[in-house]
């Protein structure tokens, strides 16, 4: 038997005890998230009626690490530490002398990363008296997360699925409902946010996270839960990093390039900002790329500015790189990154040229998660097939320049509920949908009044 190692594993005594805050890290003063209303910062007051004060505190901190309460790790010992592993067979496919490493979170019940957080705010809720919560999802890994959360901690669950997503993927649906959950296809009759939205019946994350906003802001019982953008989500997936730091330890190498998708931001900000808090020390030179969908490129495309994170214009407004929050970007397959913002925290680092962006299409997506499936074994999501696509280009460029890389990505999320699109691919039936340039500046032309950013 060879001896070349190929799985790296921590015992669950190494699942870390604090997350990274990475607020603290950002130079100058972070923009602030401000009221539609008075165009003033946002405090805690503001956030009340939908957050609990656990998690307010936590998307405020200023602390540089931040506690994991015992509960939540002990739930998190149902399938954390994940797997960190070396893609040997895919290396020697590329004929490449880059070092290929993944961390894989499709492990979890959810078959996500997206558990890292859904666990603890439905924690935060329950400790908080709340007894619902209402939340919105687009391929439904969110939605199957939170729905699993909220069973453990007594809490009931109302999903609004994004309408394309609700229409591929049932067996998301049925695990959501397995788990107790109740789940709408959005846009919906049920609010007034849906009902304004029925002219755009494929749905988008912006108009499900305004149907979702709308119930929670109306039912003293009920909190609004999200899976991304904001600081409290991209702190909980922390514990990605971490683990795989201390892994990249045992196989004796540190990654030249840090790689994962994009749609909100959280599972790229997991994987990638403890490395980056080192970067921002001084400690290393890392390069970090995020890899987003052709069809919705905020990164690459989008207008630094103010915005909504919802359609209807219920939540804060935040800086980041936006198509304009009632853009609706085509139905991908990869519906979890069909967002038309990102994290403030990611939009300042990619601004600041830490991290780089590229998009890609939805056919060079699937052929590079297929490439992978018939080398390593594991058949990725769609979402997560962007970060495999960037990666393979990285090990091509590395064979090309004669020069050993070390290259890690995120394998976010497994693919089981995905095959459709996978029979579409494999059948040449997968469209590439196009990003409409005249609709993002339509949507641009309808951003809310709101200071510049300079």
């Amino acid at each position: 038997m060879s001896e070349e190692r190929v799985k790296y594993t921590l015992s669950e005594d190494q699942i870390p005890t604090h997350w990274v805050n990475l607020l603290v890290d950002l130079p100058g003063d972070p923009l602030p998230p401000l009221h539609p209303g008075t165009l003033q910062p946002v405090g805690p007051d503001d956030l009340s009626p939908i957050f609990p004060m656990g998690l307010i505190m936590q998307e405020v901190s200023s602390e540089p690490q931040v506690e994991i309460p015992e509960a939540v790790r002990e739930v998190y010992k149902l399938w954390r530490p994940t797997p960190l592993l070396r893609a040997r067979r895919l290396e020697r496919a590329l004929d490449t002398p880059a070092h290929i490493y993944y961390k894989y979170e499709g492990v979890s019940p959810a078959g996500s990363h997206k558990p890292n957080t859904a666990v603890v705010q439905a924690y935060e809720n329950a400790q908080a008296g709340i007894r619902r919560l209402a939340t919105e999802t687009g391929a439904g890994q969110w939605g199957s997360a939170l729905a699993f959360a909220c069973s453990l901690f007594g809490l009931e669950c109302e999903v609004f699925m994004v309408g394309s997503s609700y229409d591929q993927k049932p067996y998301r649906r049925s695990m959501m409902e397995t788990w107790g959950a109740t789940v709408h296809r959005s846009p919906s009759e049920l609010t007034a946010a849906g009902r304004a939205n029925a002219a755009h019946p494929t749905g988008s994350l912006g108009i499900a996270i305004s149907e979702a906003v709308e119930v929670a802001a109306g039912r003293e019982d009920t909190n609004y839960s999200l899976g991304s953008v904001l600081n409290h989500v991209c702190l909980h997936q922390t514990v990605i990093g971490q683990e795989a730091a201390a892994q990249m330890a045992l196989a004796g190498e540190a990654p030249n390039i840090v790689i994962g998708c994009v749609g909100g931001g959280s599972n790229f900000a997991g994987l990638a900002f403890p490395f980056v808090r080192e970067v921002l020390g001084g400690a290393a030179r890392t390069k970090f790329l995020a890899a987003e969908p052709a069809a919705c490129p905020t990164l690459t495309r989008g207008a630094y500015r103010y915005d909504f994170g919802d359609t209807a214009g219920l939540t804060p407004l935040m800086p980041m790189y936006t198509l304009g929050h009632d853009f609706v970007p085509p139905p991908v397959h990869a519906g979890g990154l069909r967002y038309h913002g990102d994290s403030p925290l990611l939009c300042g680092l990619v601004r600041g040229g830490v991290v780089q962006a590229r998009a890609y299409g939805q056919n060079d997506a699937f052929a590079a998660a297929v490439q992978f499936a018939r080398c390593e074994g594991i058949i990725p999501g769609p979402e997560p097939s962007h970060a495999i696509k960037a990666a393979i280009d990285e090990a091509l460029a590395a064979r090309e320049a004669g020069e050993p890389r070390v290259i890690l990505f995120g394998l976010s999320g497994h693919g089981h509920f995905d095959l459709s699109a996978y029979d579409a691919f494999l059948s040449g039936q997968l469209e590439d949908p196009e990003f409409s340039e005249a609709d993002m500046e339509a949507a641009l032309e309808r951003l809310p009044d709101a200071p510049a950013i300079a």
